[in-house]
Formats: C-alpha cells, structure tokens, sequence
C-alpha cells in the first residue's frame, strides 16, 4: 500500500505511460504499469509531470508591495531602488510577512518548490530579515526557501550595510550577496566581492551577487567574481545574477571573460522578465535587449538558471508567480528557438536552478523527495508554450494545490466540440 500513485504520466526525459509510487515523502518507483493500491491515486492522462519549478533570484521583502508608497512613474531601475527607500522605513515585520505569505501561497500553486530570495540588509532594524526568517519556518513543509543577505544601498556604500550584513548571516540568513556595480566606484565594488566572498569562505556559505546589472559594458565585476571564487576555492558555490552588462560588452573580452567563469565553477541567474523591462533604458534604436548572453554561458558549460526577480512591487508591476513565463520570455528574448533550445529552457526553471541552490533529493527518479507538478502539457515545450495549467502540485506525497483540467467549449455552426489546452 503506497501512499500516493501517479499513473500514466508523461517525463521531461521523454518517457511516457509512467506511474510513480510515494511512500514516507519519497519516491519508490518509477516505472510502466506499477500494480500496486494506494490511499490516493491520480490519472495523469498522459500528461507531463515535473520536478517543481525553481525560482533561484526573487525579492520577497519587497513582493506584492505595488504602489505603497507611490508607483515607479519611469519604469526605470533607478526610480524602482529610490522607490524601494521610500517604502523600507514605512513598512513593519507584519507588513513584509503577509505579503510573503500571500505569494508563497500564489507560488506553489503554480508548481514552485524553492525559491531563493534576496534580503534587503541596508536596514539598521534589519525587519526585511526578521520577515523572512518567520517566512522560512511558517513555510517549510510546503516551499523551500532560501534567503540571501542582499547589501542593496552598497556594502561599502552604506555606512552600517557590512555590519547589518554579518548581522543578517549571524541570524541565520543562508547565502552572501552583493552588489558591486552599486558602489561608489569601480574599485570599490572589486573590493566589495573580495570582502563578501572572504565571509562566505570563512563561515562555508554560498555566494549570489547581483553582478553588473547594467548597460555599462566597462562594468566587469564578474571578472572579479570568478576570480576570488578560485582564489577562496568556492568553486560550485558561487552564482552571478543578471550579468546584463554582458550583452553590451565587446566580443573579445567575453571569448576571456566567460572561459575564467568555466574554471571558476561560477553560476549565472539571468531573470529575463526584468531585465527585458529594465535595460536599455537610455538607448533609443537600435535598443540593447536586456539579457546576457545566455546561449554562450550554456554552450561554455556554464550552469544557467533563469529567475523571475519581482512581482507587483516597485521594479516591476506585472508578474503571477509563473516560471513558465520567465521561460517563455527567456527563449524568446535569447532566440533559443530550436527544439533543443526550447526544451533546454525548460530545464532553466527547473533543474539547472535546483542545482545552483543546492538542492538535495530534487528530481523524479528513485530515492528523491515525492515533490512534482502535473501539468496540462505532453512535453516540456508544449508546456512552456501553453504556459501549462497546473493540475496537481504535489509535496512530500501529498497533494497540496489541485484544479480541474481546462476545457473550452467552442459553438459553431457545425455544432459544439469540447477543446482541451
């Protein structure tokens, strides 16, 4: 008797006509026609099943907040961080977790499983912390969340920002951020990756370092990055987000730039809904996209994650919580349209960010925790065309969100017919 089988499922690898048996929060078996009860049984009808989504760069402290205390009139980058400087003294602890609390509910019910959130530090109070770390436990048996201490003023910048950054880390917050291209100067912001980098080193930490957000292709802080990766032997540890200043920068340096980030074992989190938006602000045509090169960084060999950054705060006004849209954007801002590059992006929200957060028992084979998502999908570009519903959401063996499949009934005058998605 098992727990929870899943019967006639479609893989991303491929497979199809699968069942998976759950036993004790894991996967026991994968594989056609298990013969076996249940105490809860799914058809999935063919349709595919996957691991959970994965968002491997968002900002929490800040989600849901759109307009409080004023909108972003520009759109702009620039305007959304002085923005966000308006609104940190104003808000409380209780503010900050129930708007947490409401996009984590919005986030697994579109099939996420882990997030990773970058936490303001720059807050003498440090409420955006205290918020998130209530988040994490309140949250822990339906979403893995992992917390990143996110200087966003400037570690050197802001006067009391390392201090409240130690601070954030001594309370438990998970990984090392930064953000260099931030500071008062180019120096300045190397200096500020080779401290942040230093304090993972010592404490055995991860590093995520918003890394060259910009159009400015003299800004190379990832350069740095890679380099006190292998200086501190943080290989596998370390990721760089945006690195949008890549998609400026001369083809020379990147045939150097991106083999030092091969060696380094350096990950890239490109979050392509926002970069998209946000970039490129002061070209007027031909426009700049926004998006570092994401088909070079997955061809070196390089571990590529997309991430959706913001939703409905000051950054950015849109936004549901789907990493099937991040991916839809993705593909097409990096014209990955191949089959083989379509399918890959899929993995872009799924596996290749698991394995930038670090996480254990992901997957859909044997021994792995009995975490998935059944989509209204037969394989993983169909799903990301679709932008797939979201039939069952599955954790540790249970089900946690359900919903009827989607059909439209279309009348015509030669009658009605019943159109799945």
């Amino acid at each position: 008797m098992f727990d929870l089988i899943l019967k006639n499922a479609s893989l991303p690898d491929g497979r199809t006509g699968m069942d998976i048996a759950c036993q004790g929060g894991k996967i026991v078996a994968v594989e056609a026609g298990i013969a076996a009860e249940a105490s809860e049984v799914i058809d999935a009808d063919g349709y595919l099943v996957s691991p959970p989504f994965v968002d491997p760069h968002f900002h929490m402290d800040a989600t849901l907040s759109l307009g409080t205390p004023r909108m972003n009139v520009s759109g702009t980058l620039l305007e959304g961080i002085a923005l966000w400087g308006e609104l940190k003294p104003i808000q409380t602890v209780d503010d900050i977790v129930a708007r947490a609390l409401r996009y984590c509910d919005m986030a697994v019910s579109m099939g996420m499983g882990a997030i990773r959130s970058h936490v303001d530090t720059c807050d003498d109070e440090l409420k955006g912390v205290e918020a998130l770390l209530q988040v994490r436990k309140q949250v822990k048996d339906y979403l893995d969340l992992q917390l990143v201490a996110f200087p966003q003023d400037g570690v050197l910048r802001d006067p009391t920002a390392m201090a409240n950054t130690v601070r954030a880390l001594d309370m438990g917050v998970d990984v090392v951020g930064g953000i260099p291209h931030f500071e008062r100067t180019m120096a300045d912001g190397a200096e500020s990756v080779r401290q942040l980098c230093q304090i993972a080193a010592d404490r055995g930490l991860m590093v995520d370092m918003h890394c060259d957000e910009s159009d400015d292709p003299h800004s190379r802080h990832i350069e740095t990055l890679a380099y006190e990766t292998q200086r501190l032997g943080l290989q596998g540890r370390v990721a760089g987000s945006h690195l949008t200043s890549m998609h400026s920068m001369d083809n020379y340096y990147v045939s150097k730039l991106i083999p030092l980030m091969v060696e380094a074992g350096v990950h890239a989190i490109p979050n392509p809904l926002i970069n998209i938006m946000l970039q490129g602000r002061h070209d007027t045509y031909p426009k700049r996209r926004g998006q570092t090169r994401v088909r070079e960084l997955r061809d070196a060999g390089i571990t590529v994650g997309f991430g959706s950054d913001c939703v409905k705060d000051p950054w950015y006004s849109l936004g549901k919580a789907d990493m099937l849209d991040v991916a839809f954007m993705g593909l097409h801002v990096g014209q990955l349209s191949s089959r083989a590059d379509m399918d890959w992006c899929f993995d872009a929200v799924t596996s290749n960010s698991a394995k930038i957060m670090g996480l254990e028992g992901y997957g859909l084979e044997k021994g792995c925790d009995a975490n998935f998502v059944l989509l209204q999908a037969s394989d993983k570009i169909e799903a990301i065309r679709l932008r797939a519903h979201r039939i069952a959401v599955v954790r540790r063996g249970k089900v946690i969100s359900r919903s009827t499949p989607i059909e439209h009934v279309v009348t015509t005058a030669g009658g009605r017919r019943i159109v799945k998605d």
